[in-house]
């Protein structure tokens, strides 16, 4: 999280310079970008998202100590520089001057502390809070164990921001460009929870500012002025278009009422591509099922590696999702390095079972007490209102029946609903997929810690939690990438979830759209984004 805060002997000088750059700002309003991006957002308050959908929208709207560029490497954002201490543990940010709220407060790190301090609060409920653990007593604040005061983030001056970490994290400065990691308006978030739900009253320090929310629909954004690089925001305005359908995307960016959007209908990906509609980009993301463990039958690991087993993978990427994903046979996907150098952590680490392993399927499953399914308690999958997780849902729902001779209803619920059932661990078998939010496998492998907000499975395991603990402690590349190897074998072992495919990402755009930048994690940034 991010807080930002402006010395008040500077405000005179800091207004006079922000008017400036208002004023080299302004253009003809001109063509401007309509974006479909997806489902109603669960929340725009980054301090308590956890979906891609928000973070998209949250990307716009807020800015962190530092932002990614087109290579995924982090760079300065409202933190104009920093220093780091020869041993790794101590960061020093110095925040630009002219960084403003959309309100026109100055941005302070006060304002990061504030954020920082309130998502670790245990009252307060995030479930990204474990993301802060790096954080000196991050998590011991987090658990009731020590007091806000001593958490290792602390504000200066108004310009100053001294982060003090649990151990060397070589990538904590991509951290801190994570939508957990943003500031948020200290006396807007602190007046009132649901701030981020009205344009009225949804500061924040991004490119663009909300002017319009019609929930369920749309959400128009104008430039913030008071940016402090507003002069290189290209737009004068943007539309984001909110639907689950992708029928209706695809009609919309075909009868010109969007430029861009990310839901393509499957069987319409082979012509797209073959008229240049469609770009099919690298994404770090895994497509899965996922167990809850506490509940029955899948409290029972033989159920669960046999529901997995009896997976065709390969049919599914084939016949269903058709944009070059890769089966899943492991939990992190490829694209992050291991410790050699050149080195891929999948590939390195290779697969964890046989793809439609259907004979060992069956035999699981009658050892768990269930010969062809007879005897099995009911069992409903459920996903997210979506024809794409439809199909797949209608697709493996098929397979269990065919191979392991298990009816399993299905059953859609809305983007709010789904994300909360999931949570709560009330449901037995549920869609899910994970996209790295920063550029080590760490990013995969702490999601299923007991402290995670993100362990929807309800996985408790000493062990893992051993394995994660030792290697988020070295600061060996050798010793962690050994230790998350071992914990992801050990998360396939128990069968937590069952991965189905590598995800790639399917973009609908326009040829006229220009200067975007696009993360390996999801994220498209359209500070500098315009159409020709």
């Amino acid at each position: 999280m991010r807080t930002k805060l402006l010395a008040l002997t500077l405000v005179l000088a800091i207004a006079a310079t922000a008017t400036a750059g208002c004023m080299t700002a302004k253009k003809p309003a001109g063509k401007y970008l309509r974006y479909s991006a997806g489902t109603e957002p669960e929340t725009l308050d980054p301090r308590k998202s956890t979906g891609s959908p928000e973070a998209i929208i949250e990307a716009q709207l807020f800015e962190g100590l530092t932002v990614l560029d087109g290579r995924d490497a982090p760079v300065a954002g409202v933190a104009e520089k920093w220093d780091i201490s020869a041993d790794g543990l101590a960061y020093t940010f110095r925040l630009r001057m002219n960084a403003r709220w959309s309100n026109g407060d100055p941005v302070t790190a006060r304002d990061f502390e504030y954020a920082w301090k309130s998502v670790l609060n245990p009252a307060f409920g995030a479930k990204y809070a474990y993301q802060l653990y790096y954080l000196k007593n991050g998590e011991n604040y987090n658990k009731g164990l020590a007091t806000a005061d001593s958490v290792g983030v602390k504000a200066l001056d108004d310009h100053t921001l001294l982060v003090a970490l649990e151990k060397p994290t070589p990538y904590f400065l991509t951290l801190t460009a994570f939508h957990t990691y943003y500031p948020v308006h200290r006396a807007t978030a602190a007046a009132g929870d649901n701030w981020a739900a009205d344009p009225a009253t949804l500061v924040g320090n991004g490119p663009f500012k909300i002017t319009s929310w019609v929930h369920n629909s749309k959400i128009e954004f104008a430039r913030n002025d008071f940016y402090w690089d507003a002069a290189r925001v290209k737009m004068a305005k943007m539309e984001f278009v909110l639907t689950d359908s992708a029928t209706t995307e695809l009609n919309m960016f075909e009868n010109n009422q969007i430029d861009m959007g990310g839901n393509v209908p499957a069987s319409e990906i082979p012509r797209l591509l073959k008229e240049g509609k469609l770009k099919i980009e690298p994404l770090l993301a895994t497509y899965f099922f996922s167990f809850n463990v506490a509940k029955a039958p899948f409290d029972n690991v033989k159920v669960r590696k046999a529901f997995t087993l009896a997976i065709d993978r390969a049919a599914i990427v084939k016949n269903v999702t058709r944009s070059g994903q890769q089966p899943a046979l492991a939990w992190v996907p490829p694209g992050l390095a291991d410790a050699a150098p050149g080195s891929d952590f999948r590939q390195a680490g290779g697969s964890y079972f046989a793809d439609n392993d259907v004979a060992t399927a069956r035999r699981l499953l009658a050892e768990a007490g269930y010969p062809g399914g007879k005897g099995l308690p009911p069992v409903t999958l459920i996903y997210n209102t979506s024809e794409g997780h439809k199909a797949i849902a209608e697709a493996v729902q098929e397979m269990w029946r065919k191979n392991l001779g298990v009816d399993v209803a299905i059953a859609n619920q809305e983007w709010k609903v789904f994300i909360n059932a999931r949570t709560k661990g009330d449901y037995q078998v549920a869609r899910h997929g994970w996209t790295g939010d920063y550029l080590d496998p760490m990013t995969f492998i702490d999601m299923f810690t007991a402290d995670s907000g993100n362990n929807d499975p309800q996985y408790k395991n000493p062990v893992y939690e051993s394995l994660v603990k030792r290697a988020k402690e070295s600061n060996d590349q050798q010793v962690r990438m050994r230790l998350m190897h071992q914990a992801e074998k050990l998360l396939m072992d128990d069968a937590v979830i069952a991965p189905v495919y590598y995800y790639t990402n399917a973009v609908l755009v326009k040829p006229n759209v220009k200067g975007y930048v696009r993360s390996i994690t999801g994220l498209f940034y359209f500070k500098e984004a315009y159409l020709e």
